[in-house]
């Protein structure tokens, strides 16, 4: 029998792709198409949207472009996903009115009420480190910290995650979360770019850009986390490597 909206049960639907290498542009065409289209990164390249005929199109039009340029791309049918529950998959998508304090559209730049809860995992890195710091230097001054256990955690209302899953701010791609937070808050002080790229390095653990100052601060991060067994500690310690990094990358270079 013939699969039908009516006879289906509520569920989700699967995005997973693998991109080529060349070229560039393809990489950001995907990332803004599926940000259009309000589908939600449940891991690495493995995209969800709700099931209903409209996000299925949706799907198929894009699979279709990343299969013509030479990607793969399969469209997958679940009403069930292991290790995260649907109230948590639901939870990452905006609600109709938008999250509170949020922009809401393509391209609109996020914003959000100072004194914000923002919430993360359990045994910070450099990763939440530096997006700690920058979300209390650039975006919430008055933030408040929260750290939970990287599964099962239900958000309250007006809370803020990031850099763990689900969350309104974390990896997207090639994208550590620091450099998410940079693109969705429009911040481009010079120095920031830099700061992203020595980070998304650190914790991807591959030299994709390469800096010199990688490694250093790779060592400072580890001992940060070795010595301090608080996560508010661990953020207390790293702002100011991050203050002096971004000095650093401010500075004339000669």
């Amino acid at each position: 029998m013939a699969d039908s909206k009516e006879s289906r049960q509520p569920g989700w639907l699967l995005l997973i792709h693998q991109l080529p290498p060349k070229p560039d542009y393809l990489r950001v065409k995907v990332r803004r198409r599926l940000r259009q289209l309000g589908a939600a990164a449940l891991r690495g390249s493995v995209y969800v949207l709700p099931d209903n005929d409209e996000a299925f199109e949706d799907f198929q039009w894009l699979a279709g472009e990343i299969r013509a340029e030479g990607g793969e791309a399969i469209i997958g049918r679940t009403e069930f996903l292991d290790g995260i529950t649907d109230a948590e998959v639901q939870a990452m998508f905006p609600s109709p009115g938008g999250t509170p304090g949020i922009a809401a559209g393509p391209g609109a730049i996020d914003r959000v009420e100072p004194g914000r809860t923002w919430v993360t995992r359990r045994g910070v890195h450099v990763d939440r480190m530096a997006s700690a710091w920058l979300i209390r230097r650039y975006v919430d001054p008055r933030a408040q910290f929260k750290f939970v256990p990287p599964r099962g955690y239900r958000a309250e209302p007006g809370e803020l995650r990031f850099d763990m899953q689900p969350a309104e701010y974390t990896h997207e791609g090639e994208l550590c979360t620091f450099q998410v937070l940079l693109k969705r808050f429009g911040l481009a002080e010079p120095g920031l770019a830099a700061i992203g790229e020595v980070v998304r390095d650190i914790d991807y653990k591959d030299s994709k850009h390469g800096r010199p100052e990688t490694a250093g601060i790779a060592a400072l991060v580890k001992s940060i986390a070795e010595a301090d067994s608080t996560d508010a500690a661990r953020m207390e310690r790293a702002a100011p490597v991050f203050d002096g990094l971004l000095s650093h990358f401010r500075a004339p270079q000669r």
